[in-house]
């Protein structure tokens, strides 16, 4: 597996971050840099660690894995997207002092945006793929892209004013869905 395969795949496996980063910013309101480059550091951080950590469980933690992978980003960007629209309704469409950067909730969108790379690398394994270098590059291209689509939610979620928590929570449920519903089907 090549540069540009390995290059293919980590754009792939950053849409998912890329679009919870843009849930992001639209909740953000003047989002400070460290603000801004927080899901970019906490995305591309999960989807290299995922990564390696498929590529040294090997096969029997993959299988068991990719049976409920789904099903965990499911749960977790259900919970959390429904918690943004139920919270958009009970505000009465005001900003909230809710830090939406919280260590705990940037932990959870880490985590279920980052799943599916934990099968990846057990492909890179199968492969015989230079882990360190795969790493690197879904590290650094999960950054990059998440970053953008944080600045881009930002962009939009000015010109939302109130309902950008909605919008950011509706796309949360619904990316949630959209994964259940590809590995069921």
């Amino acid at each position: 597996m090549g540069l540009l395969e390995i290059t293919l795949i980590a754009v792939g496996l950053s849409m998912d971050a890329f679009a919870v980063s843009v849930t992001l910013g639209l909740a953000a309101d003047k989002p400070k840099i460290k603000q801004i480059l927080a899901p970019g550091i906490y995305f591309g951080f999960f989807q290299a660690l995922m990564p390696l950590a498929g590529f040294f469980a090997g096969t029997l933690f993959a299988s068991k894995i990719q049976d409920l992978d789904h099903w965990i980003a499911f749960a977790l960007l259900g919970f959390i997207g429904g918690k943004m629209v139920w919270d958009s309704f009970s505000g009465g469409g005001e900003k909230t002092d809710e830090n939406p950067f919280r260590f705990a909730k940037m932990l959870l969108l880490a985590l279920a945006t980052s799943i599916d790379a934990l099968a990846v690398g057990v492909t890179f394994a199968f492969f015989g793929v230079d882990i360190g270098k795969a790493i690197l590059i879904t590290g650094l291209t999960t950054f990059v892209i998440s970053t953008g689509g944080m600045k881009i939610g930002n962009l939009f979620g000015a010109k939302l004013g109130s309902k950008a928590e909605f919008v950011g929570g509706a796309v949360l449920v619904a990316l949630g869905v959209k994964i259940l519903a590809e590995h069921l089907s």
